[in-house]
């Protein structure tokens, strides 16, 4: 077993209950392989944002994309915090999120984050299905990336994510880093979230 494969195997959950196998396999990786997401796995990631559940079926998301190794895959890099940057540039693939704050006729959409997270769950498991590694980040300036990309009023910038192939090489990584990747994952169980009938109410 090669080391990249060692990477992927070591970080399926070790759930308590038996949940979906893509599930179970997903993480956020910081390495990831070096190769272009082919056009037909970048299409069907969009296509899997574009069936995902929507309030109304408004369709709040939008998403900035680019490519290694071009202008606008710099711009969005230069967005990410400090953090980020220590490791992102090994994805073949950056993109920012952004969703639409207002409806058609100007009322607040109160629900567009929860459809843009909704979005993004879905592209991250069609994703998992394809060999593909999403890793979300919240360290992202969006002020300057509103900025630099012109992003209208009445959109906001939200996330970035760093995308690509599994099967990155550990040595790509600060030696921090490479020990977070192989680190056991862990979660709060769910009595801590989730409650029968009342708040905090942690009945069975």
């Amino acid at each position: 077993m090669n080391l990249e494969e060692q990477v992927k195997l070591d970080n399926i959950a070790d759930t308590d209950h038996e949940i979906f196998a893509l599930l179970k396999q997903r993480y956020s990786p910081r390495t990831f392989k070096n190769e272009k997401i082919k056009k037909r796995h970048l299409l069907q990631l969009f296509e899997a944002v574009r069936w995902s559940a929507s309030s109304n079926n408004l369709q709040p998301w939008r998403i900035i994309y680019a490519e290694k190794d071009t202008e606008a895959y710099q711009l969005i890099f230069n967005c990410l915090s400090d953090f980020n940057q220590t490791w992102a540039d090994n994805a073949p693939l950056l993109m920012l999120t952004a969703y639409k704050e207002k409806k058609d006729n100007g009322d607040e959409n109160f629900h567009a984050l929860h459809d843009l997270g909704l979005c993004m769950g879905s592209m991250t498991v069609q994703a998992q299905y394809m060999g593909i590694g999403l890793h979300h980040m919240a360290g992202v300036n969006w002020k300057k990336a509103q900025d630099v990309f012109d992003v209208p009023n009445g959109f906001h910038i939200t996330t970035a994510v760093a995308a690509g192939y599994y099967g990155g090489k550990l040595d790509k990584l600060p030696e921090d880093l490479q020990k977070q990747e192989t680190s056991k994952r862990e979660r709060m169980p769910y009595k801590q979230f989730a409650f029968k009938e009342a708040w905090s109410n942690n009945k069975k």
